[in-house]
């Protein structure tokens, strides 16, 4: 499978590039940015070519996908051309900034038939994995409230580029950036949200907001937080889960948890799933094998919607509704 890389503007832009060089199926050729600079230079570091034509791509018959990493602000654009050229595609989060973007976005995907994934990579994960499974189960009892924690210090320790501040280009700061992570997993577990709350500060005062909270009310009664933040530092992640009849927890790689098969005493559960393919190289393998790759195109719209409402709730101040 032949894949060109649609530009190095994210930070995980050389990550996915690498994934696809060291995948046996998949082979990477060539790379496009609208920063000649920043594209050469990535370009060199990944040993590829560098295409200063998008439109070049688009008309390569030999190029099967195209790996998304431009700015969010570019998404609407170069996915639509992407699937009308009858490219598989493998973007980054998060699909558009609005519902009305993602479902034209949709569109295009769904009339060209490519096989779309968009990366939640944290669904890959064994203590993720395991966690859906105790849930799904029942063990747990319904689930009344859940907390998701996914922080880094990138804008204390100065590791993030100057453009993840720029909201016309991201659209957002912590929230929709590194905070989609809490957002997908929320709505993987616990379905979709009707009403959301959002409280956003900056605390180095860079632009957008680097420290984020929005809370989600489900018809049931749950409650799920979505907690993230570019100023944080010792603990990256945490899943708390509780339950009608039993809790989890997820700190960094261990998962604890109690119910009835515990005796209600919180014990860590080892017999954990191996991890699946990261969403890049399934969705290579749907491509080379057949199959369906992960994470597909409703999946990308769920996580749009909650970031569009999210914002919404932070620019108002007031519950929003879904």
């Amino acid at each position: 499978m032949k894949i060109a890389v649609i530009g190095a503007w994210h930070v995980h832009t050389m990550e996915y590039g690498k994934a696809i060089l060291h995948n046996p199926k998949a082979e990477l050729a060539c790379l496009w940015d609208d920063n000649e600079t920043r594209g050469k230079e990535t370009a060199e570091k990944l040993g590829i070519p560098f295409q200063p034509e998008l439109s070049a791509i688009w008309a390569d018959s030999s190029i099967d996908g195209v790996q998304i990493t431009t700015a969010t602000c570019q998404h609407k654009e170069v996915l639509i051309a992407a699937a009308k050229a009858g490219k598989h595609i493998f973007t980054e989060k998060v699909l558009a900034f609005t519902c009305a973007e993602a479902e034209e976005i949709a569109k295009a995907v769904r009339e060209s038939g490519v096989q779309f994934t968009i990366s939640y990579p944290h669904k890959t994960w064994p203590t993720l994995k395991a966690a859906k499974e105790l849930v799904d189960s029942g063990k747990l009892g319904q689930i009344t409230y859940a907390r998701v924690r996914d922080a880094h210090d990138g804008s204390v320790a100065g590791w993030l580029p100057p453009h993840f501040y720029d909201a016309a280009q991201t659209g957002g700061g912590a929230m929709i950036d590194l905070g989609a992570h809490p957002m997908y997993t929320l709505r993987w577990f616990m379905g979709k949200p009707s009403s959301i709350v959002s409280q956003f500060t900056e605390v180095t005062h860079k632009g957008v907001e680097d420290n984020a909270v929005s809370v989600l009310e489900f018809e049931n009664g749950a409650i799920g937080v979505s907690e993230t933040g570019f100023v944080t530092d010792g603990m990256p992640y945490v899943l708390e889960m509780s339950g009608t009849k039993g809790s989890l927890m997820i700190h960094n790689d261990i998962l604890e948890y109690s119910c009835v098969e515990t005796e209600h005493k919180l014990i860590q559960k080892t017999d954990l799933p191996a991890p699946d393919p990261m969403p890049i190289d399934a969705w290579i393998d749907a491509v080379t094998e057949g199959g369906k790759a992960p994470n597909g195109i409703e999946d990308a719209i769920a996580l749009t919607e909650l970031m569009e409402k999210a914002y919404e709730a932070h620019r108002t101040g007031k519950k929003v509704q879904f």
